[in-house]
């Protein structure tokens, strides 16, 4: 049996979870397509134990939790919250801040709302994705706070972001971006294999960062920096979207938005179906914790406010 369908509309959305008991059948379904299997003893029948939300396998009455291994599991938050909020990040265009999905769902925390959110941006990140491969644009970028100080490479006090777009025929296909320590081939070299495949054909421009890519097993051309069209747009469509969505992000939250910002280019043509995409992959990653995004015990600083908000800078 394959696994159920994902939502195309809102409409259709609204039909298909209206209840909590709707989302746990289609948490089933998607993490048992072929019909449930007891992790203890392989037995394939269970009954549902109301009361405590459980599969209970009839054979050695091993428990199992629908939501066990995923962002959900032992949440306070109802699952039809849960689906709510993973279909308003895959399907809104432009994305959501955590205010707007706070004011959309009618939640009355806002730190609710902001780690909720987090918790779906950690599982966008699947383990083992699919390296670039063919030819890419390589470039890096800085973010940073509205502050005076040279711009570009050498800038103080802006985060370093470093990015690859694979190019196919005239059009960017697949993003990789990620926060580096600096600009020095100690850290674009490391990125680069990461990210992509041996033999891949690298173009960038001339800093010396990018000297030796030949020596790490790839196809290098050095182009005028001007050429380099598709990461460049990226960029700065990446800084818009920083801006104009989530109105600038601390520097220690920065890497979650780049994932969510790659997911979301990544299936840019099929939106609706990394709702399905998000909860799959959610099964497999717990996400972060209020301790691991603030680094601080809840009362240790105030979240609305973040320190050293990162705001558009040219390079």
């Amino acid at each position: 049996m394959p696994r159920p369908d994902f939502p195309k509309t809102i409409f259709e959305f609204n039909q298909w979870f209206p209840d909590e008991t709707a989302c746990i059948r289609f948490l089933i379904q998607s993490r048992w397509p072929d019909g449930f299997v007891c992790p203890r003893c392989g037995g394939k029948a269970y009954y549902w134990m109301e009361t405590r939300g459980l599969l209970q396998c009839t054979t050695c009455r091993f428990q199992v939790s629908p939501t066990a291994g995923t962002v959900m599991h032992r949440s306070k938050q109802p699952l039809t919250l849960w689906f709510q909020a993973a279909y308003l990040v895959t399907t809104h265009t432009p994305g959501m801040s955590a205010l707007q999905f706070q004011r959309q769902v009618g939640l009355h925390n806002y730190e609710t709302a902001f780690t909720m959110l987090h918790k779906l941006r950690a599982a966008m990140v699947r383990p083992g994705r699919d390296k670039l491969d063919g030819e890419l644009e390589v470039d890096e970028t800085y973010i940073g706070g509205e502050r005076p100080g040279r711009v570009g490479r050498g800038a103080a006090g802006k985060v370093i972001v470093a990015g690859a777009v694979e190019v196919r025929g005239k059009a960017a296909n697949r993003v990789r971006l990620q926060v580096i320590p600096d600009a020095s081939g100690a850290s674009l070299i490391p990125f680069l294999t990461n990210c992509s495949e041996p033999g891949a054909i690298v173009i960038t421009d001339d800093w010396l960062g990018y000297s030796k890519v030949s020596q790490a097993g790839y196809k290098h051309i050095v182009v005028d920096t001007k050429k380099l069209i598709h990461i460049h747009r990226v960029f700065s469509n990446l800084k818009t979207w920083l801006i104009g969505t989530h109105h600038g992000v601390s520097p220690q939250h920065l890497q979650a938005y780049l994932n969510e910002y790659t997911y979301r280019f990544n299936r840019r043509n099929t939106p609706m179906a990394a709702f399905q995409t998000v909860l799959g992959l959610a099964r497999e990653r717990v996400g972060p914790t209020y301790e691991g995004l603030y680094g601080v015990k809840k009362g240790g600083t105030d979240w609305r406010h973040p320190t050293n908000p990162i705001a558009e800078t040219t390079r």
